[in-house]
This record gives structure tokens, sequence and C-alpha cells, in this order.
């Protein structure tokens, strides 16, 4: 009912500006009777680290207009209604077209992305002001059917080695669900496919080194009980859940940022709605200075070279894009040696 609005106060670096969130007991979290308000709430909890790890970037937002158990869809575009402090900045999707993408700017804006019944955030690796270049590089280790989170813990640690030596500083943090993400601050100077290239000589590396236990395999099929390396997070236009943004699962995780040291002993489950503001207030945010310094990605595009005059060529991209220079060919192993 439109009565029962609450309005919430939400200090940001211009003015305290006021969010009216409507339907505030409407329940997101089912099996934890997680509300809208809550949601609210959390995000002004945690509103200055989420804008440090997220803002000025495009974003794109999961709403749920029932619950995380409802229906779902991204917007990409600015909603209708936005209010005048939520900015909006061109990109270029992989198709070549061209739309406005929301930016986060301050704590308000995603208190009222909140309102508009998102949950999840997906902001790019790249600036507002220069969204063709990214300033992040990101690595997702993702679990494979027959592994979990404890299996993803010595490749991330490998990987930070592998970065390392590269010349780039490695940050990490759970994806929410029962992965982690690697982030390396990078120089704005490349685009997305050089990106690109540099991760999957990066995945490659880890990849020799742990044969075993990680993969490079596009094909669901080929990557076995392994952790999968996925280089096509790092296209334009791909994009994972952001620092301290929630995840739609049933108990209210987090993308939580760790630090190194806590790793090895990190339960990704504890990292919900509900603890992640007091984690906050008691050890800070362990990226507070991710973008202190910004590293090159030079020597990992020379180990890209190397690998192709090796023979090592191009990998699949998603089913979306278009075809891409030197790309395989789009259709399952198997299906592929059946037609042969």
């Amino acid at each position: 009912m439109a009565n029962d609005a609450v309005v919430l106060p939400v200090d940001g670096p211009q003015a305290r500006r006021e969010i009216r969130i409507s339907s505030p007991s409407r329940v997101l979290f089912p099996a934890l009777g997680i509300t809208k308000l809550d949601l609210a709430r959390y995000m002004v909890d945690v509103g200055s680290a989420f804008v440090a790890a997220n803002g000025d970037r495009p974003v794109s937002l999961q709403r749920f207009s029932d619950g995380i158990d409802g229906e779902q869809f991204f917007s990409k575009n600015p909603p209708k209604g936005a209010p005048d402090f939520v900015r909006s900045v061109m990109v270029v999707y992989p198709s070549a077209r061209s739309h406005p993408q929301l930016v986060i700017d301050e704590p308000a804006a995603a208190v009222w992305a909140v309102q508009m019944n998102t949950v999840v955030f997906h902001p790019w690796p790249s600036r507002a002001e220069n969204t063709d270049n990214p300033d992040q590089l990101r690595i997702d280790l993702d679990p494979q059917p027959g592994t979990d989170f404890d299996d993803a813990i010595p490749a991330a640690q490998e990987l930070r080695n592998v970065l390392g030596e590269a010349g780039l500083t490695a940050f990490i943090k759970t994806s929410g669900n029962r992965g982690l993400h690697i982030f390396a601050p990078i120089e704005p100077s490349h685009e997305f496919l050089d990106v690109r290239h540099a991760v999957i000589a990066a995945a490659r590396e880890l990849e020799r080194r742990m044969p075993d236990k990680v993969t490079t395999s596009w094909w669901k099929e080929e990557r076995g009980t392994k952790v999968f390396v996925d280089f096509n997070q790092a296209n334009r236009d791909r994009t994972m859940a952001g620092a301290y943004s929630p995840r739609a699962l049933a108990h209210a995780p987090v993308s939580c940022p760790i630090t190194w040291d806590e790793l090895e002993n990190t339960d990704p489950k504890v990292f919900t709605v509900v603890t992640v503001p007091e984690r906050l207030k008691l050890v800070g945010d362990p990226w507070a200075k991710m973008h202190d310094t910004h590293g090159s990605i030079a020597e990992l595009l020379g180990w890209w070279q190397r690998d192709v005059a090796a023979g090592l060529d191009e990998l699949p991209f998603p089913p979306d894009y278009p075809k891409m220079p030197g790309e395989p060919p789009r259709v399952q192993p198997s299906r592929a040696r059946k037609k042969d």
C-alpha cells in the first residue's frame, strides 16, 4: 500500500538525501524473512564501501519484483523516474550498439536502486569516463560439479602468485556462491580484447601449474571435476556481482572482499546481508586501497603472444557475441566429432 512507505535518510558526499522505500515489508528472501526495507538499510550501512568498489562505473541491475524466488530481469538502461542525482553514461555493447547505463556515485543511488527492487549489482570493470578501457583485470574461479569452495582456495593462492610474477597486485572476494573472484587494478590503457587476452594468459599459466586442479576448457563436457578459470568474464558487457552486492540466494549471501590472510579459513556462507555491516565496522574494507596504484598488463600480453606462437590460439567467446577473429568453431566437441 502506498501509505506504508518508509523514508530513509542517506548521508552522501554532497548532502543527506531522503529515499522513499515503498512496500517496505515486501519479503525478498523468504527463508530468512529479509524485507525490502532490510535490504535498503543494509545498503545504507555498507554504502561507503559499496560505492568505493562499484561507483563511477556502468552498472546493470538485477531486479526482482516479487522476491528472489519470483521473476527477475536485468535493467541496463536507467529506469524511468531516476532521481536527478543518478546519472548514466553511454556504453558500447559487443554488437556495436550504444546505450546509456546507470552509474552509482553515492550511497543514496544504491538505496534508490533497492527501492527499484534491485538485489544484485553488476558493475563494469571500466570507469564511466573511459568505458572502453578497463581499470580492473577480473578472473572468476568457478568450482565445477564434484568440487567446492575449498578447491578454489589453492587455485586462488597460486593465481595470486601468477599475477604477482606479471607485476600485478591481486585482491580477492567471495563470489557470494561457491567461487572466488580475483581482481587486479590495471592502467586503463588497453581495450577489452587485450584485457581478455591477458586473463587467458594468466589462466593458462595457472592451468600449467595445477593441471589436475584447474581448467580453461570452455565446454562443460571437457572441464571434469576441476575449478574453471572463467576467462570470458573479461569480455565487454560481461560482469560479475560487485563487491558488497547481495546475491539472490536463500541465505542472503554477499560477495564479500576478504584479505589473503583470511582465505584459508573462510566460509563464504557467513558473509550475508545480516553479518557484513558489522564485519565492516570491526575489520574495515580489505579493498579500501585497491586503486591506490595500477599495474600494467604488458607482461601478461607478452605471455599471450608467447603462447600464440607456440600454437595456443584464441579461445571461444560467449554464444551471443559476434564471430571474433581467430575464434574456434562454436560447437561442442562431442557434437563436432559426431559431425566429422
